[in-house]
């Protein structure tokens, strides 16, 4: 029993050192060229309590003003939709498809606007069964689930892009 614990622990630890010295590491929210950051959640506030907790892990100090910030992120709004994608015999429903939006926009500390505002649009779509009511209705909150967790990825992905390709003070780009 001892020799069996010894060999898996062994075996644990060679899985630990392969992974970490082929450059493995769990995804984060990637480098934000900011320390400070307010979030105003108005028009979702949902996701901005989802945004907050995941902003607050990656090393971000929240503010509670726009002032203290070197950036602001205004959540703008965010929405829901469930529509029929089709139907089967005896006009029942087969399939729904169910939408998550949400628009936002992101300011610097001299309230200039990095862009205009953005929207993350999800999309998913899954069948319906009238006696699995309950399952599908599970499936359908777990669905809704996965999109609000994207979004969030979503949004700190943008954010960081947004940053990085502003242009410096006085500079415009022109297409």
């Amino acid at each position: 029993m001892q020799n069996s614990v010894s060999k898996r622990g062994l075996l644990v630890l060679a899985c630990a050192f392969a992974l970490s010295a082929c450059g493995f590491h769990l995804r984060g929210t990637g480098s934000l060229p900011f320390d400070t950051l307010y979030v105003q959640g108005d028009g979702a506030p949902d996701i901005a309590r989802d945004l907050k907790r995941s902003l607050g892990g990656s090393g971000v100090k929240l503010t509670k003003t726009a002032e203290e910030a070197q950036a602001s992120l205004e959540l703008m709004s965010e929405s829901g939709e469930k529509r029929i994608l089709s139907l089967g015999s005896g006009g029942k429903v087969r399939e729904y498809e169910i939408l998550y939006r949400v628009v936002f926009r992101v300011r610097d500390a001299g309230n200039e606007s990095w862009g205009g505002p953005q929207t993350v649009e999800l999309r998913r779509d899954f069948s319906y069964d009238d006696t699995k009511l309950l399952a599908k209705d599970a499936e359908e909150a777990r669905l809704a689930g996965d999109m609000h967790t994207e979004a969030v990825r979503e949004i700190l992905r943008r954010v960081g892009s947004l940053s990085k390709q502003k242009p410096a003070a006085g500079r415009t780009t022109t297409e």
